[in-house]
Parts: structure tokens; sequence; C-alpha cells
């Protein structure tokens, strides 16, 4: 029985990574010792739950597009994506930080706290660009 709504879990393609030949030792086994753990993470057994987590905004927001299609209409979800899509082109100069919170009031996650909330703030970033030299690169100068 389908009922329209898009899948949760992903199709898998068959295809299986294999690892770098050049971040391989001579015994053509992963060195986690020189190239860090990274190296040796393709050949690691995934856990199923593992790309469902990945994907869980994405599947969220397909569910809930699916879900208004079937009870409003294709008219609700095809506004809310040219909504989306009208506020990603939003301009402002390249140094200045975007929120993004346009988008957030569209997906209805306005109301919500998470990590990036707090910990990804502009004040705490390490390193701040330098507004002359990301304008002329914008600009084709340098």
């Amino acid at each position: 029985m389908d009922f329209g709504l898009p899948p949760l879990k992903e199709k898998s393609t068959g295809f299986h990574r294999q690892p770098n030949a050049d971040k391989q030792n001579e015994y053509g086994i992963p060195d986690p010792m020189t190239f860090g753990l990274g190296a040796a993470r393709p050949t690691l057994y995934q856990h199923p739950l593992e790309t469902s987590e990945r994907n869980y905004q994405k599947n969220q927001q397909r569910l809930h597009m699916a879900v208004m299609r079937n009870t409003q209409g294709i008219h609700a979800p095809l506004r809310v994506a040219m909504e989306l899509k009208a506020f990603e082109n939003v301009g402002h100069l390249p140094f200045l930080p975007s929120s993004n919170f346009s988008r957030d009031v569209i997906l209805g996650n306005d109301e919500t706290l998470d990590f990036s909330d707090i910990l990804n703030t502009t004040e705490f970033r390490e390193t701040r660009p330098h507004p002359h030299a990301l304008m002329e690169h914008k600009l084709g100068i340098l």
C-alpha cells in the first residue's frame, strides 16, 4: 500500500568504497598512525542507523513536503520550495555572517534550539576573514 510518502531508508547502490591506495602501508591496509583514523573509515562497518541519522533533516523535510502535498495539494510544497529558493538568493556582503533566519522561519526551526545555535556563533570563531580580500576575490580583482 503506497500513501505517496517518500521512503525513509535509502536504497543501497551496491557500491562499496575501497580505501585510498595512497593511504595504505606496505601491507595493503590503512595506516591510522600515519594518516589518522579517517584512512581506515571506509573499511569499517557502517551501522544502518548511521545513514538514517546523517540524513535526518533531509528525510524530515521530504516527509513534511509529502504530507503537505497529500493534505493540501501540490501548491503547498511548491510554494514552500519557491520561498526557500528565493531566500537562498538574498544577497549580502560576503564577509558578513548569515544566520539563515528566514529559512528557519519557513521550515519551522525558529522555535527550536540546537547545538549550532549556541556553539556556531561568529564571536567564537577563531579566524575572521579580511573584508577587503573577500570583496576583491568576489569581484575577480585578485
